[in-house]
């Protein structure tokens, strides 16, 4: 069975693709793209199933000629998309923040607002000018995203955001040095909302977010008395992830999206993450298939109940079911960037 085969009011499975450099976590001195020859195999998997991947994009993978070969193809047949995503420390124009960025890889929002918008207007045009379409869908390098960020994403036209993480706070998680980490997603919604907190111009639509698709389990007291007491994540969190070790618990979360009435589920991995060697996950050749079998194992349950499409058919049917705010909403602070106005939260079962 194939997504293709499930009705047009079933809940929508939407695969999210960081596409970038090899071995980021590595953070290497000389960014190289040999992953991205990888795809190929990935993308015919996911039309197997009849899935359309969101290949959310950083510079060096834009410039590469082979992606944008792949890319304009997927494009061209209807079978994906391409959206943006922002390395701040290696997506042009350069501006140094710290005293080495490529080792600190520093949020883009810890950047100057200046600087932020220049980045994202320069990312736009570049996607726009290679891919000959227009940009809406985004999802923030290490998943930074805030108020300001948001604002300067809809000035550029983009209409739907995937960066917020449920149950999640990355302010343990440095860029800068001198920073604050990124952000707190700890307390956001799990299902789709307008973000309220970012006010579009006068008869312009509000920007859309698709939290990631990441399920709490509670833990036994004692497990969290000590896990609180050691400064780490209390409850166990369960990622649309694969890691090559954790088809269970992938299948639990599918499962449990379909109970709950979700009307998403998001899958994300990284484009090295394909590539042998290109991830600290997956080093080697036999990772590799398990992550394939794995993931051939999920789609096929996947298949059964969720539709897939893009983030931007995800958005453009959103929109058409779900009337955003009426009244204007006043920007909310950046630490609250997990908190949208209830009036601007989609009615559906929280986590």
């Amino acid at each position: 069975m194939t997504s293709a085969s499930v009705g047009s009011t079933s809940p929508t499975f939407l695969i999210t693709i960081d596409t970038e450099g090899d071995n980021l976590w590595g953070r290497p001195r000389e960014i190289t793209t040999r992953n991205l020859a990888f795809l190929p195999r990935f993308q015919a998997l996911a039309e197997k199933h009849g899935f359309k991947p969101t290949y959310l994009s950083n510079w060096e993978a834009v410039v590469d000629e082979g992606y944008q070969a792949f890319a304009r193809d997927v494009i061209a047949r209807g079978q994906g998309e391409v959206g943006l995503h922002i390395h701040a420390w290696n997506s042009p124009p350069i501006t140094p923040l710290t005293d080495d960025d490529l080792h600190h890889q520093p949020y883009l929002t810890e950047y100057p607002e200046s600087v932020l918008r220049e980045k994202v207007r320069f990312m736009t045009d570049l996607l726009e000018q290679t891919f000959e379409r227009k940009m809406v869908s985004h999802r923030g390098g290490r998943w930074a995203f805030d108020a300001t960020y948001a604002r300067a994403l809809l000035d550029f036209g983009y209409r739907v955001d995937c960066s917020v993480t449920p149950h999640v706070s990355w302010k343990r998680v440095p860029g800068d040095p001198n920073g604050n980490g990124g952000p707190d997603c700890t307390d956001a919604p799990a299902a789709p909302y307008y973000v309220g907190w970012a006010e579009p111009a006068p008869g312009q639509p509000w920007l859309l977010e698709v939290p990631m698709t990441i399920l709490k389990r509670r833990r036994s007291p004692p497990e969290r008395w000590l896990r609180k007491a050691l400064g780490r994540q209390v409850d166990r969190l369960l990622w649309m992830q694969p890691t090559g070790r954790n088809l269970p618990q992938l299948l639990d979360v599918v499962d449990s999206a379909v109970a709950d009435g979700r009307e998403h589920l998001e899958f994300t991995l990284h484009s090295s993450e394909f590539m042998p060697g290109g991830s600290p996950t997956f080093r080697t050749e036999d990772d590799i298939e398990r992550l394939y079998d794995h993931m051939e194992a999920l789609f096929e349950r996947i298949a059964r109940r969720f539709t897939g499409q893009t983030l931007a058919e995800f958005a453009e049917r959103y929109v058409e079911t779900h009337q955003p705010p009426i009244l204007p909403r006043p920007a909310r602070k950046s630490s609250e960037i997990g908190r949208p106005p209830p009036s601007a939260v989609a009615a559906a079962p929280p986590l």
